[in-house]
């Protein structure tokens, strides 16, 4: 494939037109945004506003006057609408690894005569971190268990309570059947969390059409809601009545501007609130989900996948010594493709300072995210063209690639 093909394939793409409405520096290709997505054009300028006006002239008179109070359920029912929920069952707030939490206790505490939380080897870390701290802090009422993602079904049994997984691993993009390994859980009497930090604003999900119990994820990757931006939590409705919250903070109270010292759960989806919402970063989270719900995410994911095929057709055609470590059917995997290489930081390393931005995952994974709004056909073929000639020149053996950075 030649480059004008490329670029005539970027030309007929419906989504082009939102690549403007990007912040995106001139000469960097970047394909992390599965890691932090790019800036929309209207969050400064919105920002701005929340700063000098609604914080500086209306100051505390803005949690009513500016809506402030409202801004978790807001923010959480356009979310909704990205993950196949209803409006009441989905709330921005706190961190994706607090909301593991509380999905992860809600569910054990919906099934009190199970002991076991179950995930697969190898999920993102916080995930398996947060079942280890909720085991330790039962005092040995319940027992985390990790392993490989093809044993999980058959580790379905009576003794468990909650069955916890990413859609989309966050080292190789792979897919987990969503809807039969819910079915699989309910069959045997678990409640399923899925964590959607690498799904949500990248693929079509619909939590209530496979019946999951919870979901969490973040803002921050594919909804370009800036770096630490505000979470999200989702439960489904037949559910709402029979959990008590364990992080049971002021927020989540029926009536947290009655100041009562017993605590009361909020009605709903409400009772998963937890503290004070930070403002600024629900303001820019809004900014793009107000971007991202103008797309049409079937068009989203055709591109997605299409740029993921081009990415695999083109190393394979330029480069060797690279091993795929996604999987190559793209109905089996996320907005990304991971490639290995034993020298993978270093060549990482060396794509950067080119202005080609992935990331690097230990041990070996160098990783691409596919953001179709704002991602090009030519992109992708920049990309190989700087990896090829870092391969053939070996620019990545100098020496000031091999210093690990703290964030890699």
């Amino acid at each position: 494939m030649d480059l004008d093909t490329i670029r005539a394939m970027d030309a007929a793409d419906p989504l082009r037109e939102f690549r403007e409405r990007f912040e995106l520096p001139e000469g960097v290709v970047y394909l992390d945004g599965n890691s932090l997505g790019a800036l929309p054009r209207v969050t400064a300028a919105r920002m701005t506003d929340v700063v000098s006006r609604e914080w500086g002239q209306d100051l505390i008179r803005s949690w009513n006057s500016n809506h402030w109070i409202d801004a978790p359920r807001r923010l959480g029912s356009k979310i909704a609408r990205l993950i196949g929920a209803r409006n009441h069952e989905v709330v921005a707030a706190d961190s994706t690894s607090i909301n593991v939490f509380k999905a992860l206790s809600a569910a054990v505490q919906l099934r009190p005569g199970r002991s076991i939380i179950l995930s697969e080897t190898g999920n993102f870390p916080t995930d398996a971190y947060m079942m280890q701290g909720l085991a330790h802090f039962s005092g040995g009422r319940l027992t985390q268990k990790l392993l490989p993602a093809n044993e999980i079904p058959a580790a379905l049994n009576d003794q468990v309570a909650a069955l916890l997984l990413t859609q989309t691993h966050y080292k190789t993009g792979r897919l987990h059947d969503m809807a039969a390994l819910t079915r699989a859980a309910h069959a045997a009497g678990a409640l399923v969390i899925w964590d959607l930090s690498h799904s949500a604003g990248a693929l079509p999900v619909d939590l209530n059409g496979c019946e999951a119990d919870f979901a969490v994820g973040c803002g921050y990757k594919y909804l370009n809601g800036g770096p630490g931006a505000p979470a999200f939590l989702f439960c489904a409705e037949r559910h709402h009545a029979h959990v008590f919250p364990s992080l049971s903070g002021w927020f989540g109270h029926a009536a947290p501007f009655a100041f009562d010292d017993a605590y009361e759960p909020g009605a709903g989806i409400d009772r998963f609130q937890c503290g004070t919402p930070g403002i600024l970063g629900m303001a820019a989270l809004e900014c793009g989900l107000d971007l991202m719900l103008e797309a049409d995410m079937a068009a989203i994911r055709l591109k997605s996948q299409a740029l993921g095929d081009l990415f695999i057709a083109l190393i394979e055609a330029r480069l060797t010594g690279f091993e795929l470590a996604s999987p190559r059917d793209a109905a089996r995997r996320g907005s990304q493709v991971s490639i290995c290489h034993k020298h993978g930081y270093a060549i990482m390393q060396a794509l950067i300072a080119r202005g080609v931005i992935g990331d690097f995952r230990a041990p070996d994974i160098l990783r691409f995210g596919f953001t179709p709004l704002y991602t090009r056909y030519e992109d992708v073929w920049l990309a190989i063209e700087a990896l090829a000639e870092i391969m053939q020149t070996g620019e990545w053996r100098e020496d000031r690639f091999a210093t690990r950075s703290a964030v890699t």
